[in-house]
C-alpha cells in the first residue's frame, strides 16, 4: 500500500506540530534555570518568607523566598510604633524559625524571578540544605503552588503532605487559613 504524498505531509506536519506544542508546553511549565546565583550573608529576617541578603560588595538584596508562602506578621507603623496590620497565628513562630536558621548566615541564593515589588524570589541554600523546603516540610510555610514549577513542585507538595499528617506548625492549627486568603482579606502586603 503506497501513502499520498498530501497524505504523508500531513501526517508529518502533525508529528511536528504535536512536538513543538510539547516542547513549549514543557517550557512554560518547568522552572527556569536560576537568572542568577549569588552569595551572602544574611541581614535581615522580615518575616517566614522574607529575607534580607548582603553580597560580598555590599549590595542589598530583599529577597523573597521562592514556593512558599508563610503565615503573616503584624505589621507594625514605623512612625507611631502601634500594629497597623494584624497578624495571622503561627507567623511570629514562623519568622523566628527562620530567624534561628539563617541570621547572620552565609548562603547561596539562587534568583529564580523578581517579584512585582522589585523583590529577588529565590531559593536559599546553606550548603546543600534547602532552606524553603524545609520550611515546608517543618510547617512554618506552606508551599505556594500558585507558583511553584518543576523540578521543586513535586518535592515542596510531599513536604507539605507530610507536615500536615503530622500536624506540624500551621497544620496543627484548627481554622488554619492560608496566607494568600488572609493579605486579600486584610489588603496586606507580602513582604
Amino acid at each position: 500500500m503506497r501513502l499520498k504524498p498530501l497524505l504523508i505531509r500531513t501526517i508529518f506536519t502533525l508529528f511536528f506540530l504535536a512536538g513543538l506544542t510539547s516542547l513549549l508546553l514543557t517550557s512554560l511549565t518547568s522552572a527556569r534555570e536560576p537568572i542568577r546565583t549569588v552569595n551572602g550573608t544574611v541581614t535581615k529576617v522580615s518575616d517566614g518568607d522574607t529575607i534580607h541578603v548582603t553580597t560580598p560588595d555590599r549590595t542589598k538584596l530583599r529577597v523573597r523566598l521562592y514556593g512558599i508562602d508563610a503565615p503573616e506578621t503584624p505589621k507594625i507603623n514605623q512612625r507611631t510604633g502601634r500594629v497597623n496590620k494584624p497578624g495571622q497565628p503561627y507567623g511570629e513562630e514562623s519568622w523566628r524559625a527562620l530567624k534561628s536558621r539563617i541570621m547572620g548566615m552565609q548562603v547561596r541564593l539562587d534568583i529564580i524571578d523578581i517579584d512585582r515589588y522589585k523583590r529577588m524570589v529565590g531559593m536559599i541554600w546553606i550548603d546543600n540544605r534547602n532552606i524553603n523546603l524545609e520550611m515546608v516540610r517543618e510547617g512554618y510555610a506552606e508551599a505556594y503552588v500558585e507558583y511553584l514549577k518543576e523540578p521543586y513542585r513535586s518535592q515542596f507538595i510531599r513536604a507539605e503532605m507530610e507536615a500536615r499528617a503530622a500536624k506540624r506548625g500551621i497544620w496543627s492549627l484548627q481554622d488554619y487559613e492560608r496566607p494568600k486568603d488572609f493579605r486579600k482579606r486584610f489588603k496586606v502586603r507580602g513582604d
